[in-house]
């Protein structure tokens, strides 16, 4: 356990930086106004005062903390820290928390004239961590989707122009079977059937399905030489370079390929295969 912990922590953190600083910024602010204000958590419901400026006011702090955190120091240091891994994220943003309590801490104190003691700092910690896991899951979830996207664009971009002469053949085990034989290119997908694979792809700048006497994973055996030829469930092969669209998450994904109006899932079981296959 603890070495499958230590290998996790070291691999290099695959998300690319956003780039939109103020933007991002705001957004941490808005989320911690929203949860204060709306959710009024910690013994804030028992303040009687203007809760809608209060809630504000540590959203402010929250918002030019992540600011000026990104902006002096993680911008700079990770230009320094080459590969950036995930424990040196996971140690940034626990630095960003830190930074937000304590400057949370001095507005508390401001606002409601207590005195700033150890004991004031540990309550701001411990808040700013609980609201800090609401916003990391929101931006992980959000940055692993940016991820995704930006993974599966290059991989459509990556051999459709190399293969743009390329024809492959899906044989027919039937004893007088017409074998399938198309440009690469034009291909979407294949669907298992029973005692048939379906094959959709593009004829006339349409969508068709052609019925071939074969098996699916005899099909995958013939097209194994073409790594933009990937399976993602049981029952469906695609064409990697005609994904246009992919919705979902961990769990699974719904793939658009073309101009199919048919969606193409991708099972729980295959989503680790495709992380790896676009990795």
């Amino acid at each position: 356990m603890y070495f499958c912990s230590m290998e996790f922590l070291t691999r290099k953190y695959p998300f690319t930086r956003s780039g939109h600083n103020l933007r991002d910024s705001l957004f941490y602010g808005a989320v911690v106004w929203a949860i204060l204000y709306l959710l009024q958590p910690f013994g804030f419901s028992a303040y009687s005062g203007n809760k809608f400026v209060v809630a504000g006011l540590f959203g402010l702090v929250t918002t030019c903390c992540c600011f000026l955190y990104e902006w002096l120091f993680l911008n700079h240091i990770t230009e320094r820290v080459k590969p950036w891994r995930i424990w040196h994220q996971g140690c940034a943003v626990l630095g960003l928390i830190v930074f937000i309590a304590i400057c949370s801490m001095f507005l508390f104190s401001y606002i409601f004239q207590f005195p700033v003691s150890a004991d004031i700092f540990i309550r701001f910690l411990y808040w700013t961590l609980s609201i800090g896991v609401i916003i990391t899951v929101l931006t992980v979830g959000l940055a692993y989707q940016r991820y995704m996207r930006e993974k599966l664009e290059t991989l459509l971009s990556n051999t459709t122009e190399e293969q743009k002469d390329t024809c492959i053949t899906i044989h027919d085990t039937t004893v007088r079977g017409n074998d399938l034989t198309i440009p690469i290119n034009d291909l979407l997908y294949i669907e298992a059937q029973k005692n048939n694979v379906a094959v959709c792809c593009m004829k006339d700048g349409r969508p068709a399905t052609i019925e071939v006497h074969s098996t699916l994973s005899a099909v995958v055996e013939e097209l194994k030489e073409f790594k933009n030829i990937f399976q993602c469930h049981r029952s469906f092969v695609v064409n990697v370079n005609n994904i246009t669209s992919a919705k979902g998450n961990s769990n699974g994904y719904q793939l658009t390929l073309g101009a199919c109006t048919v969606s193409i899932p991708v099972s729980r079981s295959y989503v680790p295969r495709l992380k790896e296959y676009i990795d």
